[in-house]
């Protein structure tokens, strides 16, 4: 756990303490052809050495410093300014994966633990998860996309992508809460989303905002409750 704690912190401080916005501007400039990019991914390779302070584990710091250029390079090459946010989440995701990864293989290659890959409730859990991130936000987009042209014009003020982001985060909570038996959780959700809406609906006095709010509000509830409700049922009989 000491090794990996270590290599944390040295990915911490390359990517976050020792690297400059003018280095990441140009990076994302350039992208392969920047030579701040090889620079970083030395500084991380050099970080991981000197914390560990052990040039036995050079291959450890080799391996995490290409798959550091890899994951950066894919970042820089396929991000957008409108997928960029999107691209920093599974850029960070991808690297701490890598330093687990490594940490388990390198100092306790036991692969017992991998019988989670073969389990029907991983994978019950995992594809729940994405439906209710992704699939579920385009399902409540065509179906109330009649109402949203209606209630909202294109001076609306809110930000970009906001109720998506909101609709996925609150369907997520929803489902962990019901999976941990903590049904209260989905209580506090509603009450907190009604309060912090009060404001708008009561400013607004618009009804058919009102009534599309509620809509989106139930329908999102609901399909993340049936799915828990399902996925737990799958758990409990297979």
């Amino acid at each position: 756990m000491i090794i990996f704690i270590k290599i944390l912190l040295a990915h911490l401080l390359g990517d976050f303490l020792l690297q400059p916005k003018s280095w990441v501007m140009e990076k994302e400039a350039k992208k392969a052809l920047s030579p701040k990019l090889y620079i970083h991914v030395l500084i991380h390779g050099a970080l991981i050495l000197l914390l560990l302070w052990d040039f036995q584990y050079w291959a450890l710091a080799l391996i995490v410093a290409f798959s550091h250029f890899l994951i950066d390079l894919a970042k820089l090459l396929f991000q957008n300014k409108s997928t960029k946010t999107a691209w920093f989440i599974a850029d960070q995701l991808l690297h701490i994966l890598v330093l687990v990864g490594v940490s388990l293989f390198w100092f306790n290659p036991d692969t017992s633990w991998f019988w989670i890959l073969e389990s029907l409730d991983f994978w019950a859990i995992v594809t729940a998860a994405c439906f209710l991130s992704f699939g579920v936000a385009i399902i409540m987009n065509v179906l109330l996309e009649p109402w949203s042209e209606k209630v909202f014009d294109k001076a609306n003020d809110s930000l970009p992508n906001a109720g998506k982001y909101i609709g996925i985060l609150e369907r997520l909570f929803v489902f962990v809460f019901i999976l941990t038996d903590h049904w209260e959780g989905v209580g506090f959700l509603i009450t907190a989303k009604s309060v912090f809406r009060f404001g708008d609906l009561k400013e607004s006095k618009d009804r058919k905002l009102t009534e599309y709010i509620l809509i989106g509000t139930l329908m999102s509830f609901g399909m993340a409750i049936l799915t828990a409700l399902a996925i737990l049922y799958l758990i409990k009989t297979f």
